[in-house]
């Protein structure tokens, strides 16, 4: 079956974009958290460049952690403080950043991943070269069986077998899904976005399934946009607690080999 999906071209000039805001219900000020001597979003700042994917940029709902960024040698936007999602933050700092629509792809990394894996922003943009692919995100096996009914780890159903290394998603959910014998995989927030799909996205209201699973993904699924899942080997540490915090700062604290 053939669309105009068909005739869309890979994303040749991506740009990335790291949502970051002070309120946070678990840890509040987590953008500005000390981690081996420098804020957090620095440390997330210097990944997303170490990725070399195209231009980074921190889309900020307050000035301290523009100044932060800024005084780390990064570049920051501010954005209203009062945005429900960090797709919409995103959404607005690229459109007051690039007007003409020069970049045609974005990267939304969060800026509570201090440990990410430069290779994994690349990794996410590589599954928009298939044109029917409108965001790429990335998933790795459960191993933990805690986290197996673990409603705030995100799994994503896939089509995909995983020696194919990818697939389609069908769904997200907090339940443990699919059922019966196999791998789950635990869904690691990182999206890359067609502009086009990012657009789209930001203009819908939120939808049923969204706002029962607490989920925004599913807004883009329940609208019948494709989203294509990569496998990868390790889930980043997200920080969202305290106790999330220190071990971020352990990480740190080691030697590098």
């Amino acid at each position: 079956m053939s669309g105009p999906a068909d005739a869309r071209e890979p994303p040749r000039r991506p740009i990335v974009l790291i949502p970051a805001r002070m309120a946070s219900r678990r840890l509040p000020g987590k953008p500005l958290a000390d981690i081996a001597g420098r804020p957090m979003i620095v440390h997330v700042l210097e990944r997303a460049e170490a990725a070399r994917v195209g231009p980074v940029v921190v889309a900020c709902a307050e000035a301290a952690i523009a100044d932060a960024v800024e005084g780390a040698g990064g570049r920051a936007v501010l954005t209203r403080p009062d945005h429900a999602s960090g797709s919409d933050r995103i959404f607005e700092a690229l459109e007051a950043l690039d007007p003409e629509g020069r970049h045609d792809a974005v990267v939304n990394l969060q800026g509570d991943l201090p440990t990410v894996e430069p290779a994994l922003l690349a990794r996410a943009l590589a599954l928009l070269e298939d044109p029917a692919v409108d965001i790429g995100t990335l998933a790795a096996a459960i191993r933990e069986p805690a986290e197996r009914a673990d409603p705030s780890v995100v799994k994503a159903v896939v089509t995909s077998e995983p020696e194919r290394g990818q697939g389609r998603a069908l769904y997200f959910t907090r339940a443990t899904a699919p059922s019966g014998e196999g791998p789950l995989w635990h869904h690691i927030g990182l999206y890359a976005y067609r502009r086009d799909a990012l657009a789209r996205f930001v203009s819908l209201p939120p939808s049923p399934l969204e706002r029962r699973e607490r989920l925004e993904q599913l807004r883009a699924l329940e609208d019948g946009m494709r989203i294509e899942v990569a496998f990868v080997d390790a889930i980043p540490l997200g920080v969202d607690t305290p106790a999330q915090l220190e071990r971020a700062r352990a990480l740190a604290a080691q030697p590098s080999r």
